[in-house]
């Protein structure tokens, strides 16, 4: 049965991955000598060159042929080697047998025999495991599962091929000596038939006649058939069992060979002894084929890509670098299958040219890469850079000192070795596919050797150098299972591999690739090397170098040597001094009288070989003129030849009183470096009372650097606690200084992020500071600055643990942490407390004054609480918060919907108690409250207005329905009041239809109302309004004026009585106006001499033809300028002008039912009160005319004045012709008649009248505010009396005291008066007897003083005047 497959292999640890900074690249050595102590604990290491490091790629790639090697997988694993080996010897004895070996199978599996014949031989043999029946232990052994009778298979197949082999080996075959003469005479016979072939035959004697062939053995006879006798039982009976061996001719019975052999072998069959003689041949050492053919790199490369997309199924890139790895490992362990790659290892870049660029070689170097030159990575400038060893070898050692070229393709393999001479090496991945590495640490290197050993014993005791062969690997799995520390790594293109000395390595490539390979050596490899060559001589292997001749070839250039390399030349020097100095002590003994010197570094290193153990000998050797070509070295003086000792000749290169100087030499340049390292270490382990300053650090580091030290770990040491030590100290003096740092870290200086240090920071700096191995200035004020900090920290807890800490308190000690330049933790939380504390206080403050505490300062108290740190005291006041801002806008939305008014008084007033609890400024509700507060006012208001029964005015109904339209509440008297204001503008229309023309210019009230400024003003103002008829609308914003005067008296009267009262004034003032213009107009007339000059009528021209004079102003027109209108003269009728007619003159049947209504409604309005105060006029009129007709007056009145209907241009008109240019058509009507007495001027003022401002006029009338609001004049009783018995239409009064006019428009009584113009018209009445009215600049009086004060003329103040 064969072996199950091996375990799926576990990868090793990986080793170590440094990737230098551009100065840690520049020098490779230094950078190696770094890194060392961390690499060469697992033997290799990878490096990865700053990513701009690429050089380019200088191999003459058309130059390149090359053979490669042809690696069979499964040989190359030592184990499988020894399987296969085992199978071969196997094969090879049943094939000298006859018999063709063919491998049984067990359970479905090929047997593996090799496993089965160990372990029968390890239990004792055959014999011994089939007398204890152990075949199932042993098929158990094998990973058979138990209950299958597996045993006994196993048995039978060891008992048929393993078993006869077993004992030939041991020698059990028992055979017969014989005699030269009777092999001589024994025929070559094969009994069975058609199993012989024809083969030649060694010539028969003369004692035999008979040919050795199948066709002369039919006709021999029986009797010399008879002659041929069995070496082993010595008979010749039982002829067809008798066998002759192919070999020697020797019969033998097939039951007499042991073991007996069953049937006759069907091919050749050897004898025992010949089958001995054939197998105890020594087998030929294992070693690679060269390939049957030549590659280029393009050929050898689609091979290699070919071949792996073949195996693994899929593109070259995409094969995961682990699987490639599994199945190697799998390939190399199996026996059953056979993969065979090709690697083109080994190939000399001097031939073809290093894959780096070079001086002087054939690729073209451009400008930008010219530093790939000389840099110390150029794998053809390390080994011979000034600080390697092998600078001072001077043979040009292809792999050593030139560089190798590699080749690979997928598992293509590299085995299990050590560099020679147990240097370094490097490896170099120019491009393709990775490179899979497996390193030993060296100080491991026996444990591998003596593993490999162990399990392959048959190998090494054919090859005892077969670890110098680099043909065996062995898995890695089962070397770490045997206590090997192995690690591995994948190699990628651009990257290194450094392998450190006596550190085996091996590994395999992923793929096809080009790599580069070159050895180099350290000062530190010194001892290692001169071990390397004791090593050699015990197991006679020859050298690659002297090392004896390149220590002496440094040691002549002592003078120029660096320090460092000189004190490690120095201690290797030493000894190779004492060494050579015993062993020339010991042929000296020995009887060695002869010497001579010889100049060994002018031979050859085959010449001077020692013969015994093939060292390169170069400060002495033994020679023998018995044998001249032959020497020893004086390690083996005893085994040069057999003459006696003073035969030999001592060869020395030096005598021992030249290399004591050369060492001399050495030391003295090596004592420099050596007291500067005593210095040095005395320092960096001085006690703290005897430490040196800063500065002797200092002046030791400049020492290192003028003379060259090395970068040794001293130095690095050194240079670090300087830089520490300085870093240090401008740390200390930052902190004092209060300035920011750079965070220290001890140990370093690479950590650069811009913090403060912290507290522990700092204690540790302190301590730093202490164990520094200098002493630095700032040390004593760094501990008291820890002190203070350390006093900050205990007042910050005990404050910290105060629930309600203060702001000042927590300021002030942040105040205190200004002055420390250290990163305190106690910092964030006093900063948190102190924005806790400062908010509560700004909260308690706001809840303080709940009048300003609005919603948007709660929610940004609130968001500005979300930002602050968790704390009890927070956590409550934001609670609060906002419960009291959800409260409050719960009832702000609650007052925006209460606010529409479909909510009465009493639901707001019950909301409003329920909101008077809240601590907040609330304004919607305060909005609310306003609105519910306008509401009862209202309510208060509207109740009032009809209180005892009074009659509200129209202008207050209608400010009310006005101001509860604003109000958002719902009124239960507004609808009755807007009704009533319904009314009252429907009597209006109503009024309005009936007194008013069409497109009359007039209001009804100025219609209704007497003409309060008839007559008024200067006959030029009167001219400046005739003018202006046309543009009635300035005009009448002038007569409102005035008009707003009657009206506002009319709406501050409290009743009826004092209206008619106002009215009645006003009355008065038109008929003296009317009066005085009338006058004006006639004496116009009669007093003009030229009417040219003369300007009347609307069109202000000169009176011409026929002209028509109104019959209430006597103002003349132009018949053409008045006709077509509504103003044309009518029969029977008095004529207007378009001045004196403002309205219809409807019936007072037609005027009473609108009264009436008015009194229904029960509203009063200043056209009302003028509307009755014009139907008591008259039914007074009425009255008068009436008492008049009957007392005979009337008759005389009308035959002294024309009548009013005379004025038909259809009718004889009378005529009064003034000139020669005009006359008039119609006389004025005598406005002094019978009830003239009645209605002349009257004072009847009683009191003192307020003081008023006029304003100038035609100013405009749209800023009503500007206007001074003037008293309402007094009345006496008895007045108010008289007056409320007009309120009946009906009632007759024959005289009214009426008061005067309230305003002189004309004059000023100001004897100075300086006549203003524009703003400046502002009046003042005197508050005295006379009350005249005065300009205000004209009598000095301010329009304040006017309004505020009483003024009282110059005239009232004499002592003698006397009241008109």
């Amino acid at each position: 049965m064969t072996q199950s497959r091996p375990n799926e292999f576990i990868a090793p640890p990986e080793c170590p991955v440094f990737e230098p900074t551009w100065e840690e690249f520049a020098d490779p050595f230094a950078y190696i000598n770094k890194i060392r102590p961390i690499a060469e604990k697992t033997g290799i290491c990878k490096v990865r060159p700053p990513k701009e490091w690429q050089p380019p790629f200088a191999c003459d790639v058309d130059r390149l042929h090359f053979t490669p090697r042809i690696q069979r997988l499964n040989e190359l694993e030592a184990q499988t080697r020894v399987k296969l080996n085992f199978l071969d010897q196997i094969a090879k004895f049943w094939e000298l047998q006859g018999c063709t070996l063919k491998i049984p199978h067990v359970e479905r599996k090929n047997l593996d025999l090799y496993q089965l014949n160990k372990l029968v031989n390890d239990d004792g043999g055959f014999d011994a495991v089939c007398r204890d029946r152990r075949w199932s232990k042993i098929a158990l052994k094998m990973g058979f599962a138990p209950g299958k009778a597996i045993g006994s298979h196993l048995r039978s197949h060891y008992e048929r091929i393993l078993y006869p082999y077993n004992l030939f080996q041991t020698g059990g075959g028992c055979m017969k000596t014989e005699t030269a003469e009777d092999c001589e005479n024994r025929p070559n016979l094969r009994r069975r038939m058609g199993s012989y072939v024809a083969k030649p035959e060694p010539q028969l004697g003369k004692h035999c006649p008979l040919a050795k062939s199948k066709a002369s053995l039919s006709f021999l006879c029986l009797s010399q058939v008879d002659q041929y006798m069995c070496l082993v039982c010595g008979s010749g009976s039982e002829e067809d069992r008798l066998l002759l061996c192919d070999g020697c001719d020797d019969s033998y019975h097939t039951f007499c060979l042991i073991p007996p052999l069953h049937d006759v072998p069907k091919g050749d069959w050897r004898c025992p002894k010949c089958l001995a003689q054939e197998c105890g041949k020594p087998q030929v050492a294992f070693g690679f084929e060269q390939a049957g053919r030549d590659y280029s790199l393009r050929t050898f490369g689609d091979m290699a890509d070919s071949f792996k997309s073949d195996y693994f199924n899929m593109p070259v890139h995409m094969v995961p670098t682990e699987l490639v790895e599994k199945e190697f490992w799998r390939l190399v362990s199996t026996i059953e299958e056979d993969v065979t790659v090709e690697y083109g290892a080994d190939i000399a870049s001097k031939e073809f040219g290093s894959g780096f660029p070079i001086r002087g070689g054939r690729f073209q170097v451009s400008p930008e890469d010219e530093d790939y030159l000389s840099s110390g990575w150029n794998l053809n400038n390390m080994p011979v850079i000034d600080s390697s060893v092998l600078t001072h070898v001077t043979a040009d050692i292809c792999g050593m000192k030139l560089p190798w070229l590699y080749v690979g393709m997928c598992f293509s393999s590299f085995c299990w070795h050590i560099e020679d001479h147990w240097s370094y090496s490097i490896n170099y991945l120019h491009w393709g596919e990775p490179k899979t590495w497996y390193g030993v640490p060296g100080y491991a290197a026996e444990k591998l050797e003596g593993v490999m050993k162990k399990l392959a014993p048959e190998l090494f005791e054919s090859q005892p150098d077969l670890l110098h062969q680099l043909v065996t690997i062995m898995n890695p799995n089962t070397l770490m299972n045997h206590g090997v520390p192995i690690y591995r790594t994948n190699q990628c293109a651009g990257e290194f591999v450094i392998t450190f000395p006596r550190a085996y390595h091996s590994g395999f490539n992923q793929g096809f690739n080009f790599a580069e390979a070159v050895n180099f050596c350290t000062m530190d490899w010194m001892p290692m090397g001169r071990m390397c060559v004791d090593h050699y001589r015990h197991l006679d292997r020859y050298c690659v170098f002297s090392h004896d001749e390149m220590v002496c070839k440094m040691a002549s250039k002592a003078d120029t040597m660096d320090v460092a390399l000189a004190s490690a030349v120095q201690r290797d020097m030493t000894v190779m001094l004492q060494e050579e100095d015993k062993l020339r002590d010991k042929v000296s003994k020995m009887g060695v009288q002869q010497s001579q010197q010889v100049e060994y570094d002018l031979l050859p290193d085959e010449e001077r070989q020692c013969s015994r153990c093939r060292t390169t000998c170069y400060l002495s050797a033994l020679t023998c003129p018995c044998n001249p070509g032959q020497l020893v070295c004086l390690h083996h003086a005893q085994d040069l030849c057999s003459c006696p000792p003073n035969n030999l000749t001592l060869n020395f290169r030096f005598t021992m009183a030249e290399l004591y100087p050369m060492m001399e030499a050495v030391t003295l340049r090596a004592e420099s470096y050596t007291g500067w390292v005593s210095h040095v270490t005395n320092i960096l382990e001085a006690k703290q009372d005897k430490k040196s300053s800063l500065e002797v650090l200092r002046s030791l580091v400049e020492d290192a650097e003028v003379k060259q030290f090395p970068q040794s770990d001293l130095l690095r040491q050194l240079c670090a606690v300087t830089v520490d030590a300085e870093k240090c100290a401008v740390v200390a003096q930052q902190l004092l200084n209060g300035k920011r740092q750079t965070r220290f870290r001890s140990g370093g200086g690479k950590s650069q992020s811009q913090n403060l240090l912290t507290v522990e920071e700092l204690r540790s700096f302190v301590r730093q500071l202490h164990k520094l191995p200098c002493s630095i200035r700032q040390a004593p004020l760094l501990k008291d600055l820890l002190t203070r900090v350390d006093d900050f920290q205990q007042r910050s807890e005990r404050l910290l643990s105060d629930e309600a800490p203060r702001p000042a308190e927590l300021q002030s000690l942040l105040d205190v942490s200004l002055s420390l330049d250290v990163e305190l933790p106690q910092l964030s939380l006093l900063r948190e407390r102190l924005e806790q504390a400062r908010w509560l206080e700004v909260v308690q403050g706001a809840s303080s004054q709940p009048h300003s505490l609005c919603l948007d300062t709660m929610r940004r108290l609130i968001d500005q609480g979300v930002g602050l740190a968790s704390h009890a005291l927070v956590e409550r006041a934001m609670a609060r918060l906002q419960e009291l801002l959800t409260m409050s806008e719960h009832w702000e939305d609650l007052a925006c919907i209460l606010s529409r008014p479909c909510h009465c008084v009493e639901t707001l007033e019950a909301a409003l108690q329920e909101v008077a609890s809240i601590p907040a400024y609330l304004p919607n509700c305060l909005l609310l409250k306003d609105t519910v507060d306008q509401a009862k006012d209202w309510l208060q208001e509207a109740d009032t207005l009809q209180v005892g029964g009074r009659i509200p005015v129209l202008d207050t109904l209608t400010d009310l329905v006005s101001r509860a339209k604003t109000i958002s509440v719902w009124l239960d008297p507004l609808a009755r009041l807007e009704a009533l204001v319904s009314d009252v503008q429907a009597w209006k229309e109503i009024a309005a239809k009936t007194f008013l023309m069409k497109n009359s210019p007039y209001s009804l009230l100025e219609v209704l109302c007497p003409r309060c400024e008839a007559g008024t003003g200067s006959q030029k103002s009167k001219s400046k309004r005739a003018k202006d008829v046309a543009q009635f609308n300035k005009r009448s914003g002038t007569w409102l004026d005035c008009l707003s005067d009657v009206e506002n008296a009319l709406l501050e009267s409290k009743d009826s009585a004092s209206a008619m009262a106002t009215l009645a004034e006003v009355r008065q003032k038109e008929m003296e106006s009317l009066l005085a213009l009338r006058a004006s107009n006639e004496s116009k007339l009669l007093q003009t001499g030229d009417c040219g000059a003369l300007r009347v009528c609307v069109c202000h021209n000169a009176p011409l033809g026929a002209m028509l004079q109104c019959e209430l102003c006597s103002d003349t027109f132009h018949r053409s300028c008045v006709s077509g209108s509504n103003q044309d003269p009518q029969p029977n009728h008095a004529w207007l002008c378009p001045h004196c007619r403002r309205s219809e003159k409807p019936p007072l049947d037609r005027v009473l039912p609108l009264l009436a209504s008015l009194q229904r409604i029960r509203v009063r309005l200043p056209e009302g009160d003028a509307l009755r105060f014009l139907i008591e006029r008259t039914v007074r009129w009425q009255h008068r005319m009436q008492q008049a007709s009957a007392e005979g007056v009337l008759g005389v009145s009308l035959t002294s004045h024309q009548r009013w209907g005379s004025s038909s241009p259809t009718t004889a008109p009378s005529r009064e012709t003034y000139s020669a240019s005009f006359y008039t058509d119609h006389q004025c009507i005598p406005l002094q008649g019978p009830c003239q007495a009645t209605c002349l001027k009257k004072e009847a003022v009683n009191g003192k009248r307020t003081k008023r401002c006029m304003e100038k006029e035609g100013s405009e009338r749209k800023d009503k505010a500007k206007k001074p609001r003037k008293k309402k004049p007094k009345v006496n009783k008895e007045r108010s009396q008289e007056a409320k018995g007009t309120c009946s239409p009906t009632a007759t009064h024959s005289d009214l005291s009426l008061s005067d006019s309230d305003e002189d428009f004309t004059l000023c009584a100001a004897q100075w008066c300086r006549e203003p113009e524009g703003k400046q018209v502002n009046w003042v009445q005197c508050d005295g007897s006379c009350q005249q009215w005065f300009h205000q600049i004209c009598v000095g009086v301010s329009a304040e003083q006017a309004e505020k004060e009483d003024y009282i003329c110059i005239s009232c103040t004499q002592p003698d005047h006397t009241r008109e």
